[in-house]
């Protein structure tokens, strides 16, 4: 018992760090104190330094261009993460942290630094890539796309992706937690997943005030936007907790 209240005090004391620096609203504070209560009640020390392999790099980079980053203001969610958006990039991992009996163990294992590296490698790919001089390419078609829009690649941002899922993967198994392959492997595919989604599934939107493509509703202008394309109900959030889960898939039926 006396452990998983460390574990909770513990998550609690970074949830609140995340919080002071405006890395997390108060609502994703809450969400990732349940998540870290989790993930570090299930698998101690090894499975928090998976956790941090992913969260700690996400702040940083996050950081890194942020005035250019905020004039970004067709793209969806900007500034401080919600409880969505930590749920989505956290909520499969901590799934597959919970106990598992028998042989299960050591596939949860690897899906569970599978899903982070998946997040790991979007965001990497995400906050680098839209930092890439010149305009990203849709996955799909390899036109040219306005930046920021969920879809488009670029060469700075592909190598970041695979650094990002290289990164947990490492910790994974320095840690002994999970095989490298299966987890790279994992966090590569989810992240691509994310981008096949991002140009064709997910919700692009469009301004009729501004004449712009955008993902929010209303956009920035208060103009309510129109769904060009996609799902309505598949926005970033939903794609990004379905790149998770592909990425603990993938490392989990590598590492059998």
């Amino acid at each position: 018992m006396s452990f998983y209240a460390g574990a909770a005090a513990l998550a609690a004391l970074v949830a609140a760090v995340a919080w002071r620096v405006r890395s997390l609203s108060p609502s994703g504070a809450l969400a990732a104190f349940v998540v870290g209560t989790v993930v570090f009640g299930s698998k101690g020390w090894p499975g928090a330094a998976v956790l941090f392999a992913f969260f700690l790099p996400s702040i940083v980079l996050s950081r890194i261009g942020r005035k250019r980053k905020r004039a970004m203001l067709d793209v969806g969610k900007l500034g401080a993460r919600d409880a969505w958006q930590v749920l989505a990039n956290g909520g499969v991992a901590a799934a597959c942290a919970l106990p598992y009996g028998g042989g299960y163990a050591p596939l949860a294992a690897a899906a569970f630094a599978g899903a982070f590296a998946a997040a790991a490698a979007d965001t990497w790919g995400t906050e680098i890539g839209t930092l890439a001089r010149g305009a990203p390419r849709s996955i799909l078609t390899l036109r040219p796309m306005v930046t920021g829009l969920s879809g488009g690649i670029t060469p700075a941002g592909t190598a970041a992706t695979f650094a990002g899922a290289a990164v947990v993967a490492a910790v994974a198994a320095a840690t002994h937690v999970a095989a490298f392959v299966p987890v790279v492997a994992g966090g590569v595919a989810g992240a691509l997943l994310d981008s096949v989604l991002g140009a064709s599934l997910q919700a692009l939107r469009w301004c009729p005030s501004c004449a712009t493509a955008c993902e929010t509703n209303p956009h920035h202008c208060a103009t309510p936007t129109t769904l060009r394309r996609g799902f309505g109900w598949l926005e970033n959030d939903a794609v990004n907790l379905t790149a998770t889960l592909a990425g603990a898939v993938v490392a989990g039926v590598l590492a059998r």
